[in-house]
């Protein structure tokens, strides 16, 4: 019996061993695909869905939610890759102000299209438009008029970091004359550093400018962190990320804080 448990415990750690290689290179996969999940102008077809909370806007510090559904769809063509992405942000407004009451529906849909080399070196770039569209389903939540403008992306991947950011502006050029035009300015910048074992670090915050508001309204400037996993249920693989923002510079009324968590399906080719 003894020779049998030495033979068997034996057994056991060649089977570790085999293994090692193979459970490296899953780690490595993982990894990788953390980085094209990061990556806004990644070759991976995926489906977002990003909630965001504040907690106190406005005068009756009121709930504000946001959910955006963040569809991408990437195409090849030739030496060129075209990354399609849509925002289709789902809101909920608490009362904000006495007698608002609450809202909730549609808001503004944006399209954006990257077109970036599909054999790109060091630096990773994309250009291309940016279209929004009013299909609110209330006035509070969007704006009754057509824009759009540009858009672009550039981004480094060194070792286990991803760091780079996203620019885009849009202008009104139809829509209601009576309402307000659109100038509306967006910048993201991103940074994250993957761990083993799927975990990374992520710092998104998008900072904006409406230039059509006054100077003291105009800038929201937040500042946060957080983490993500990429995990397997089954063959399919889904990205997890939470962050936490502090808003160091907003219009009168909007929140401090604010609480972001996505979950992001991925659907390798």
């Amino acid at each position: 019996m003894t020779g049998i448990r030495i033979l068997f415990r034996l057994g056991c750690g060649l089977l570790a061993i085999a293994l090692l290689p193979a459970v490296a290179l899953a780690e490595q996969d993982d990894q990788e695909l953390a980085k094209k999940s990061q990556n806004p102008l990644g070759t991976i077809i995926s489906l977002p869905f990003e909630n965001n909370t504040s907690f106190s806007d406005g005068p009756e510090d009121a709930a504000v939610n946001v959910l955006n559904v963040k569809p991408v769809y990437p195409a090849s063509l030739g030496s060129w890759n075209l990354i399609n992405r849509g925002i289709v942000p789902l809101i909920y407004q608490g009362e904000r102000f006495d007698g608002e009451g609450t809202e909730s529906g549609l808001g503004d849909i944006t399209y954006q299209a990257f077109f970036s080399p599909a054999t790109p070196s060091g630096v990773i770039w994309g250009i291309g438009p940016a279209l929004v569209f009013p299909t609110h389903t209330d006035d509070r939540l969007g704006t009754d008029k057509w824009s759009a403008g540009p858009a672009a992306v550039v981004l480094a991947k060194p070792g286990r970091w991803l760091f780079g950011g996203l620019v885009q502006h849009v202008w009104s050029y139809a829509g209601d004359d009576d309402e307000d035009n659109v100038n509306f300015s967006l910048a993201q910048y991103f940074i994250n550093y993957n761990f083993d074992d799927g975990w990374y670090f992520s710092s998104t915050p998008t900072i904006t400018a409406n230039w059509a508001a006054d100077s003291e309204d105009r800038w929201t400037i937040p500042f946060g962190v957080g983490f993500g996993r990429l995990v397997r249920f089954g063959t399919q693989p889904v990205d997890f990320k939470g962050q936490v923002f502090y808003n160091a510079e907003k219009p009168d009324g909007v929140s401090d804080m604010s609480l972001q968590l996505q979950v992001k399906f991925l659907f390798p080719k």
